[in-house]
């Protein structure tokens, strides 16, 4: 990690953790907490969407390390694993949503944070689980039933289903995974000991800020696009052009222009389809969860082979 990225990450934690305190208190404030579902897609598929825009670029690098010359391989492993994905979830909801949310709780603490770490051991791995997994347990904790509403709009409705969530009420699972949660901080924060890494708790405060204040999905819109997208985002930009990130962000959003735009285009046809089944909104709420989880097994799992191979 290059310490330019280090420096601006720092001081993109420090400029999100205001902006969500302002921004959530005026919303509060203002009882305007009813932001529509629309913008929350669209912020999803400019900003969200577009940090895994590169992913062909990735691709053939992967390719490259692996001597492999056709470059069609890539894209087709990409789309099928994305269609296994819709798939397995349409015949096997509840099952994919567990996989996925872990894998996701993964993902979110790892990105957010290696910047901070220099290690890869087992145990700094598990922290990043237990760091990644508050963002899905904030809003259940917050917002139990609103929560418990956006799982059941993704398919999942079956006793397994009932009699988890009267475990998760009564036996305070989600109150334990936060409490590990902030135990992973600590950990990661003391880890190789720097008062920079403070950052970490702007980070987590400012999770638990979004998620107290704001509805699920607005929290998470705004955690997915401004910190997490956006951090990537930069770190992109910063490959691209080392010596100038105003020229890495200008090449970053023309490569990331095209595949952005076809994932909005297939984006907008599957709401069209299941706008005729459903409402809107729950229409919506299906196109962002079980669209992001199709583009996420494939994305992570190129992170990690890339990663591998890179060593």
């Amino acid at each position: 990690m290059s310490n330019k990225i280090y420096k601006i990450n720092l001081n993109h934690s420090f400029i999100f953790f205001f902006f969500v305190n302002i921004f959530s208190f005026l919303l509060f404030s203002i009882n305007y907490l009813n932001i529509s579902s629309i913008l929350c897609l669209f912020l999803i598929l400019v900003i969200g969407v577009s940090h895994g825009s590169l992913d062909h670029i990735k691709g053939k690098k992967l390719l490259r390390l692996l001597n492999i010359k056709s470059n069609y391989i890539f894209y087709i492993a990409y789309i099928l694993i994305s269609a296994v994905v819709l798939v397995t979830w349409i015949l096997l909801p509840s099952i994919t949503l567990i996989v996925f949310l872990t894998i996701a709780s993964y993902h979110f603490g790892k990105e957010d944070t290696q910047f901070l770490v220099n290690d890869r051991s087992y145990f700094t791995e598990i922290l990043y689980f237990f760091k990644g997994i508050l963002i899905i347990l904030a809003p259940l904790y917050f917002h139990f039933y609103e929560t418990i509403a956006i799982f059941k709009l993704l398919l999942i409705d079956s006793e397994v289903f009932y009699s988890s969530l009267n475990f998760i009420e009564t036996n305070y699972v989600i109150q334990i995974g936060i409490l590990c949660s902030t135990l992973s901080s600590i950990f990661l924060f003391l880890k190789n000991f720097e008062i920079k890494k403070f950052v970490i708790f702007l980070d987590f405060f400012s999770i638990i800020i979004l998620n107290y204040y704001l509805s699920p999905l607005i929290a998470f819109t705004i955690y997915f696009c401004f910190l997490h997208s956006i951090r990537h985002s930069i770190s992109l930009a910063i490959d691209l052009d080392p010596n100038s990130i105003v020229n890495g962000f200008r090449l970053f959003v023309k490569k990331a222009l095209p595949l952005t735009i076809l994932t909005a285009f297939f984006s907008f046809i599957a709401l069209y389809l299941l706008n005729n089944s459903y409402s809107l909104d729950s229409a919506i709420l299906k196109v962002i969860f079980i669209g992001l989880a199709s583009l996420t097994f494939p994305h992570i799992l190129l992170e990690y082979f890339l990663e591998k191979n890179e060593k």
